[in-house]
């Protein structure tokens, strides 16, 4: 969309407060869950567990500059149809696993490893670990829970690194932009997590997969036409 409207700040900086308005409002709409964290310290820690594999590789990936080398149409548009692919077959699982019950060591590792997929562009973050919690069989709302819990120490970090750069921009409009982008990213963010609850509540994930493998032909349109 970016190329498309010819729009020139595509910065990481940019990344960067989106993510921070999507940590807002994770905090806001999950506060009752993480208070709870103050009595349920080996919760806690299986999602910091579960957050530490794509937080290290991450790390590695922005040092060394290979983030930005993989920052192409062609790439996100290959990994949107093909982790919409992963999204549908993992969603055939059963449903019988719960967030309370079933969220063991084991499977925080699990969903933890895939979470590393969602540095490359296009594998979203949240899919991907819906998409590994629902390998495991849990329920679709506990695997958007799961998935919503582990970005908060995910988004923290990228928060922590990344906002330096959003608040010292020597460029006001730029910075405006940022404080913009955080706004409106908490503001969607915080209505996408309240109806998306409600809606994997009743229905299955396939209307996502629909999204990814249109979306997905669009951008080999504009990739390679």
């Amino acid at each position: 969309m970016s190329e498309l409207l010819d729009f020139e700040n595509q910065s990481l900086s940019i990344d960067v407060s989106l993510h921070i308005g999507s940590l807002f409002a994770v905090l806001v709409y999950f506060y009752k869950d993480i208070i709870s964290f103050i009595d349920n310290k080996i919760l806690f820690l299986k999602i910091l567990i579960s957050s530490l594999p794509v937080m290290i590789v991450g790390f590695l990936l922005v040092e060394t500059g290979i983030i930005n080398q993989i920052r192409n149409i062609k790439i996100i548009a290959w990994t949107t149809l093909i982790f919409g692919f992963l999204l549908y077959f993992s969603d055939k699982f059963k449903l019988e696993k719960n967030l309370e019950k079933n969220f063991s060591f084991k499977s925080a590792i699990f969903i933890g490893l895939f979470q590393i997929l969602s540095l490359v562009p296009g594998v979203s973050r949240s899919g991907i670990a819906i998409t590994a919690a629902r390998l495991l069989n849990f329920k679709r709302v506990d695997a958007a829970k799961i998935s919503f819990l582990l970005s908060i120490p995910i988004l923290s970090a990228v928060s922590f690194f990344g906002f330096k750069n959003v608040i010292s921009s020597d460029s006001v409009y730029l910075a405006k932009l940022n404080l913009i982008s955080i706004f409106l990213s908490f503001l969607f963010s915080l209505i996408t997590i309240k109806y998306f609850l409600r809606y994997i509540l009743k229905f299955n994930l396939n209307v996502f997969v629909y999204y990814r493998v249109f979306l997905a032909l669009a951008l080999f349109a504009i990739a390679y036409l």
